[in-house]
């Protein structure tokens, strides 16, 4: 018998306790198949080329669903739906602005950042403004949004294994003596969020040091067409059994009954467990100003009228964060240099919002039925709340094919925060080896010198984002992944689109921008968080007990919450506005091959005028 039969013959038969054979398998494959494919791509990656952008040589199609299977983290496989089934439909937001980033950086972004030819956004930084101090504060940026984006990943990798190895029965078990026992006296051990954080977090590393970009471009591809698989094919199981996604919302909107009674017998059919007291209201559910946009408002004791305002804000500042977010994060950037040029950037993202697009049709559906079925999400928290409802739905349809459709979802889980993570971890490491040490440090390194620096920085910082990740278990998944968003829209989305379209600006004002818009998120965010962390009623509460006086701050002071909740609003436009003014009163260092640089940026690459900006300073080591 094979190892995998023989694997599930032993699980049902209970000697795996409380694990699931076909959830542990199918997430077992998945992370299998991901470290086969990583180890065997890495075969190929032999140059500082290949491990930066890998060789400018991928096509559009391969490229196309690297970036998709990159972008869609965990904030979008499980955070989406946990956001919709948490707080409703003002939480769609989420899902729309994270498409239509795509398109900023389609019309604006894309095309010019690939004809400028550069390795990593820092490289565009110098060299847009022959400035080697512009690249040392670039550097700086790209791991502030790196590692903020990792910590919902690694919220990803803790709630998916807590999920899959929960409440193990040791009874009768040589580890009997030395696991914890719960009330009843018996003998159980699951799997700590922690221990999945690490698990993870170390597979990733390993990837990212052997092969670099051109180890996980393929993985990432394969990763993306995983996650669509996974997200879709249980929504149809899941409706076909328990009714339409029409019939769903219904059940959740009193007023649809008396705006079309003719739809009764539809909404009737969904049979909705009761909800919990946690859980919001019916009426906010709906609304388009529910629980997410008003919460400051609400804890400072307004009415829904008073209220309105806030919420108006809130969802502004959402949108900008989103929107301009995309076009400014670093791991998603540098991919358009794996383009052989800027037309093939171009179709590149053009393609990338149509699959993107597909896939966000399907993770609010998890959030609506999940309400309906599983509303005990409700009452838990961290890894044991709504943002596991993708991974526990599924098991609603009962028996072993609810166990093999959770398996999918897992596995789709486990494709989601390995693939972004894997990005994440090639864009921070290549701002170590290659702009701080390769153009920094020691520029005349030789190609094994940066390949090595390139392996050490993996690790390295695959460590902190593990350590990081082991802190962040009581936030939501997309709440920290739009904070993210917030810190790129205030720093690099300034950045690229003023340098790229004005040719007036200067390196004092694009760093004056970028600082003060950039550190201002980030502080807010900070702010934020730490009070949050502070009312968890575990050991991360304990942790940040000293900044709970926040949080009765925040409830006599709304605005202030929000803004610093959702800083996008404020710091975008003052990041812009500093660029232009101080770009102005220091007209005179506009660099003098600007209108050379302008062409590079924008001519037809039929002119012949395309740059490979790291070729120009190619000395030993490059």
């Amino acid at each position: 018998m094979s190892a995998l039969p023989l694997f599930l013959a032993q699980a049902s038969s209970g000697l795996l306790g409380g694990v699931d054979p076909w959830i542990f398998a199918f997430s077992f494959v998945t992370v299998a198949v991901t470290i086969w494919m990583g180890f065997r791509s890495a075969r190929t990656s032999k140059t500082a080329s290949d491990f930066f952008v890998a060789g400018r040589s991928v096509s559009v199609g391969w490229n196309a669903s690297a970036i998709s299977g990159e972008y869609l983290s965990a904030a979008s496989f499980m955070g989406v739906a946990g956001m919709v089934m948490s707080s409703g439909y003002d939480a769609l937001w989420y899902p729309v602005c994270y498409a239509c980033g795509y398109l900023f950086l389609l019309l604006f972004i894309a095309g010019p950042l690939r004809r400028f030819g550069a390795y990593t956004i820092p490289d565009f930084a110098e060299g847009r403004f022959d400035s080697p101090l512009f690249r040392k504060i670039a550097v700086c940026f790209v791991l502030f949004i790196g590692f903020f984006y990792t910590m919902p990943q690694m919220k990803g990798a803790g709630t998916t294994l807590a999920y899959i190895f929960q409440a193990v029965d040791l009874r009768g078990g040589w580890l009997e003596f030395l696991a914890p026992r719960n009330a009843e006296g018996i003998a159980q051990i699951g799997f700590p969020y922690w221990g999945g954080v690490v698990l993870v977090g170390a597979v990733i590393t390993l990837n990212v040091a052997l092969g670099g970009m051109k180890g996980i471009t393929l993985v990432q591809a394969f990763q993306y067409w995983m996650k669509m698989f996974a997200i879709s094919v249980p929504v149809f199981v899941l409706m076909a059994v328990y009714g339409f996604y029409g019939a769903h919302v219904g059940a959740n909107d009193g007023r649809s009954l008396a705006a079309a009674p003719d739809a009764a017998p539809i909404v009737q059919t969904v049979e909705r467990k009761p909800l919990v007291e946690k859980a919001p209201k019916d009426a906010a559910w709906v609304s388009p100003f529910g629980p997410l946009t008003t919460k400051a408002a609400k804890a400072a004791g307004l009415n829904d009228e008073q209220a309105r305002p806030f919420s108006l804000l809130y969802t502004y500042s959402l949108i900008i964060a989103l929107v301009c977010g995309t076009a400014g994060l670093p791991h998603i950037l540098v991919r358009f240099y794996t383009n052989p040029d800027g037309v093939a950037a171009k179709r590149t993202t053009m393609w990338v919002m149509i699959l993107i697009g597909i896939f966000y049709v399907f993770p609010p559906v998890f959030g609506v039925i999940g309400r309906n079925l599983l509303p005990e999400l409700y009452a838990a928290t961290g890894a044991k709340g709504t943002d596991k409802v993708v991974l526990e739905l599924p098991r609603a349809v009962g028996g072993v094919w609810g166990s093999v459709l959770s398996g999918i979802t897992c596995a789709g889980a486990f494709a989601a925060f390995m693939s972004t993570f894997s990005g994440l971890l090639v864009s921070m490491t290549g701002a170590l080896a290659h702009d701080v040490y390769g153009r920094m440090l020691k520029p005349h390194a030789t190609p094994a010198e940066r390949l090595r620096m390139f392996k050490i920085a993996a690790v390295a910082i695959g460590a902190v984002a593990i350590g990081l990740g082991c802190f962040v278990e009581p936030l939501e998944i997309n709440f920290m992944v739009g904070q993210a968003f917030a810190i790129a829209a205030a720093s690099y989305f300034p950045l690229l689109f003023m340098s790229v379209w004005w040719r007036g600006m200067t390196m004092t004002g694009a760093a004056t921008g970028m600082l003060c818009g950039g550190l201002l998120a980030l502080a807010a965010a900070t702010a934020v968080n730490v009070s949050n962390l502070a009312l968890d009623k575990g050991p991360m509460g304990k942790l940040f007990a000293g900044f709970a006086p926040m949080n009765a701050f925040w409830k006599t002071h709304p605005l202030l919450r929000i803004l610093c909740e959702q800083p996008a609003i404020w710091t975008v436009p003052l990041a812009i506005t500093l660029m232009i003014v101080v770009s102005k009163l220091t007209v005179a260092k506009v660099p003098g091959d600007i209108r050379m640089k302008m062409l590079v940026l924008h001519a037809p690459e039929t002119l012949g005028l395309k740059n490979e900006y790291i070729q120009e300073h190619a000395g030993p080591g490059h």
